[in-house]
Parts: C-alpha cells; sequence; structure tokens
C-alpha cells in the first residue's frame, strides 16, 4: 500500500478512499485558493467551532461536488487539486443556512452541490484554461437555489436573507468604530468568507491560510484590514463592519491578486491594493443593487473585480501573471 504526503497533503495513494478525500479537503481549501489538504481541514475545524451544522453542509458540499466530477469523469488532475469542490462547498454552507434543515432540504443541498460541478466545468470551458471562474458558479446557484425556494412549499427560508424593499438612499453613520470592531471585522471578515460569525473560526481560518502560503494569510489579513478601514471611512454602518461584511471580499481579491495569480512586486502590491479598496465599494453598490429582491452579494465583488482586474493586467508591461 502506498500512501505518501508532502506540505500540501496527499502526493500519492493506492487507496483510492485516501486520494477522494484529499480531493475533498483540498475543495474545501481551495475556497481561498489554497491547493493544500491540511488548509482545508483547518478550515472545517474553523466552521464546525462557528457552527457544527455548517460544518456538516460543508462536508455534504465538498464530498458531493468532488464525487460529481469523478462521475462525469473530468479531468482528474483539477479534480485532484479540489477545482471541482470549492463551489461545491459554498453552495450547500449558503443554502444550509438560509434555509431550514430538514430531509428535503439537504436533497436540495445535495442538488445544488452538484449542480456547482456542471457549472463550474461549463464556466472553465467557457472563459478558457488561463482564465479562473472563482466562485462565480457558487453565487450563481446559489442565487438560482434560494430565489427558488419561493415557489416550492416543502422549503422554508430561515430569515436569514436580506429584506427585500427599495433602497432607501443615503445611509446614516451609526454607531462609533473603536479597535474592537476593528479587530472583529478583520477576524470576522475572514469567518464570513465561509459565512460564519466567530473571530475564533476568523483566527482558525487565518492560521489555515499562513500554513497554504504565509503570503496568502498576509494578503487576506491586510485585505480585511483594508476593507475594514474603506467601510469605516465612507461611514458604513459600524454593526456591518463589526461583522466583517465589508472586509470577506477584500480579503479575497487580496490573496487573489498578490498570492496567486500576480507576481508580487511594489506595483502588483499597489495594483492589488486598488483592487481591495474597490472591492470594498463594489460590495455596498450589489448590496445595494440587490436588495429589491433580497439577495445577499455573496462573493460576486469578490469575483467581478478580480475578473476586471486580472483580464487588464496583460495590457501592462509592468505587471506579470505567474
Amino acid at each position: 500500500m502506498t500512501i505518501r504526503f508532502d506540505r500540501t497533503g496527499l502526493t500519492e495513494s493506492s487507496v483510492p478512499a485516501l486520494e477522494f478525500a484529499d480531493a475533498a479537503l483540498r475543495g474545501v481549501g481551495q475556497v481561498t485558493l489554497q491547493n493544500n489538504s491540511f488548509t482545508g481541514l483547518l478550515f472545517l475545524v474553523g466552521i464546525y467551532v462557528g457552527s457544527p451544522s455548517s460544518c456538516l453542509a460543508a462536508l455534504v458540499g465538498a464530498l458531493t461536488s468532488t464525487a460529481t466530477a469523478y462521475l462525469l469523469g473530468l479531468d482528474r488532475a483539477l479534480v485532484r487539486a479540489g477545482l471541482y469542490g470549492f463551489n461545491g462547498t459554498l453552495v450547500a454552507i449558503a443554502l444550509a443556512f438560509f434555509l431550514r434543515p430538514d430531509p428535503v432540504m439537504w436533497l436540495y443541498v445535495v442538488s445544488a452541490a452538484a449542480t456547482s460541478t456542471v457549472a463550474t466545468a461549463g464556466l472553465a470551458n467557457l472563459l478558457g484554461r488561463n482564465r479562473p471562474g472563482l466562485t462565480a458558479p457558487f453565487i450563481l446557484v446559489t442565487w438560482v437555489f434560494v430565489i427558488a425556494v419561493d415557489r416550492f412549499g416543502a422549503l422554508h427560508a430561515t430569515g436569514m436573507l436580506p429584506t427585500a424593499e427599495l433602497p432607501k438612499g443615503a445611509t446614516e453613520v451609526v454607531g462609533i468604530v473603536s479597535a474592537s470592531t476593528v479587530s472583529e471585522g478583520v477576524l470576522k471578515g475572514i469567518a464570513e468568507i465561509f459565512l460564519q460569525d466567530d473571530t475564533v473560526t476568523g483566527a482558525i481560518f487565518l492560521a489555515g491560510l499562513l500554513v497554504g502560503s504565509r503570503v496568502a494569510g498576509v494578503a487576506a489579513a491586510l485585505g480585511a484590514l483594508v476593507g475594514v478601514l474603506v467601510g469605516w471611512g465612507l461611514g458604513a454602518p459600524e454593526p456591518a463592519i463589526r461583522l466583517g461584511l465589508f472586509s470577506f471580499n477584500p480579503a479575497l481579491t487580496a490573496v487573489a491578486l498578490a498570492s496567486v495569480f500576480l507576481v508580487l512586486d511594489v506595483r502588483s502590491a499597489l495594483y492589488s491594493l486598488l483592487a481591495v479598496v474597490v472591492t470594498a465599494v463594489l460590495f455596498s453598490s450589489v448590496s445595494a443593487a440587490l436588495r429589491p429582491i433580497g439577495m445577499p452579494a455573496l462573493t460576486a465583488p469578490f469575483v467581478l473585480v478580480t475578473w476586471a482586474f486580472l483580464f487588464a493586467a496583460p495590457a501592462s508591461r509592468r505587471l506579470s501573471l505567474r
């Protein structure tokens, strides 16, 4: 029996079950673009600390989407790297968060997670090999399956969705931002990547990122901090800043550009910083645009800004893609 590991996880095994488990864990890690099963395992621990039910949903989503990829015969190397598992992980967590738990809901989650694998494969073919789909399949599948609940009597929302209403215009500054607001906003922002509202969970996620890549861990922390500062500077409500709503998308943008897709130097760092600031602003825009239908922004700001800045990078002779 052959079993070999390196710092990213399992590298070789003659046991199919271990290979499958490693691929599923890498899928959890790929939520933050980390091809590392140890990172994925730490993320699951962090989710369990914040919410055992969310941890169960994450496992169901990762296993379902990974199994679907194997059954469809998708590129084995990409499946092993977790690239068909992370969207299913997020879809399952989101649906379990927004819908009441019952047997029908879990069947719905499994269906949605499997659908995310198909959507991931389709978007990859549409964009091409060097243009990442990121979490776009998660966003689209979650929106579709959540909106559909309005016409299904066997499924029930939990009340965690935004209240559907027309935008009310300018928002008054609510609450005073303190040091604890900033620290919680950073850690909860990292936790909110998996829809978790817990500072300990955020700290565990940050540790998982550092295991995968020290640059990614630092980028996530700085990205979340910049998101908090942008929200604060522009007068966002203090409770929203403290909850991490203005920092989880910026954290993902920072990780994607500064540690994964661009060669890091002074220029690319400043380029990434601008993208992080824009991501925090776009979160407010997308949230306001979706308010009339009561849908959450999810990671749409991260995806849109990262696509824009990543696809623009080749036009510059001073920015280099990895």
